[in-house]
């Protein structure tokens, strides 16, 4: 899809974009796993199309700690 090294700037908001739709998340009290992939799956799919074209398999994985 993209190579790493070369897209940090790229990552770097996808990451700023994520940590935003889970102050979302948080704010409107979403605590269902299934629901929280689903927003992040939609804010990062969206991204990575504006800003590259393409439409990559996004896969959220969330760990319990």
């Amino acid at each position: 899809f993209v190579y790493v090294r070369e897209s940090e700037d790229l990552l770097e908001e996808a990451r700023k974009r994520i940590n935003a739709t889970l102050k979302v998340c948080e704010l409107h009290q979403t605590t269902e796993w299934g629901a929280i992939k689903s927003c992040v799956r939609e804010t990062v799919g969206k991204f990575f199309y504006e800003r590259t074209g393409r439409r990559p398999m996004i896969l959220p994985i969330i760990m319990d700690v």
